[in-house]
């Protein structure tokens, strides 16, 4: 049976769906099929960094109204035997969202993947609650600032209250930090709170940071999870992520600053 998990965080611009599209490929690369679904309804972006937007027919919604199958709006990844996408709605609203609907969806899911990745839109919206309701596990998608940290920490309260497993009783949702954008001149100087900083006021269990990287953005223009660039720092790092999160033990990267050494200072290498 597979697992759910939700992407989620209260800020816009955190990397929520850079984050969804890097571990689901990531999980696909481990042997694991995956499907990453796009809960973001009028918005959808998704397909765009999954490189297959031209590819899209049915969508979620067309879906859970009986418009089309399942099997019509899933898209499989060119790239990765394992992985698939199910997009968005680019043209409705996301009061067309509903749980049932979304369970049932979920429920069909379950019986053919063994690791289902929802993108949940910003703020705490329908969009975002129909994206973590139903989630076993959730990755809390944040920045070393203050805001962003801040709305993580209402989300986390959220987790733990307004899900399916909350309000029956069931085990709680498995929260995990991941920390995006992460920049260690900028928390050497203080303009960022360091990792440690954001553990200790979200006490949840910390995957790993990303750093930031040029190459997120070039592989999102380009329609491609960066985790299939594993010679860039932040592929590297969404790969660490991955194994923590299956339980391997891989030392924490990209959270000190590399200081260049005597001959780099004396040619400014």
């Amino acid at each position: 049976m597979a697992k759910v998990i939700a992407v989620t965080s209260g800020k816009g611009g955190v990397g929520k769906t850079t984050t969804s599209a890097a571990f689901a490929a990531g999980l696909a690369k481990r042997g694991f099929k995956t499907v990453v679904i796009d809960f973001d309804v009028g918005l959808r972006n998704l397909d765009l960094i999954m490189g297959c937007e031209r590819r899209v027919v049915y969508d979620l919604l067309n879906v859970i109204h009986n418009e089309g199958s399942l099997n019509q709006a899933l898209i499989k990844d060119k790239r990765l035997e394992n992985l698939f996408i199910l997009p968005a709605s680019q043209t409705r609203d996301k009061d067309a969202l509903n749980l049932e609907g979304v369970e049932r969806v979920l429920n069909e899911l379950r019986e053919r993947f063994d690791y289902i990745i929802c993108d949940s839109p910003a703020g705490i919206e329908k969009g975002a609650i129909a994206a973590m309701y139903y989630a076993d596990e959730a990755l809390i998608v944040t920045n070393p600032e203050v805001s962003s940290v801040r709305d993580s920490d209402r989300i986390v309260g959220m987790l733990g209250s307004k899900t399916y497993r909350a309000e029956k009783e069931l085990e709680p949702v498995k929260e995990y930090l991941v920390l995006t954008r992460y920049d260690t001149r900028r928390v050497d100087t203080g303009e960022m709170l360091s990792a440690e900083d954001v553990q200790e006021i979200l006490a949840i269990p910390f995957l790993g940071v990303i750093p930031e990287s040029q190459a997120v953005l070039e592989a999102s223009n380009s329609g491609i999870p960066v985790t299939l660039d594993e010679e860039s720092d932040a592929g590297s790092a969404y790969m660490d992520v991955v194994d923590r999160f299956l339980g391997e033990d891989r030392p924490h990267r990209f959270m000190q600053t590399v200081k260049k050494g005597f001959f780099s200072r004396l040619f400014r290498g």
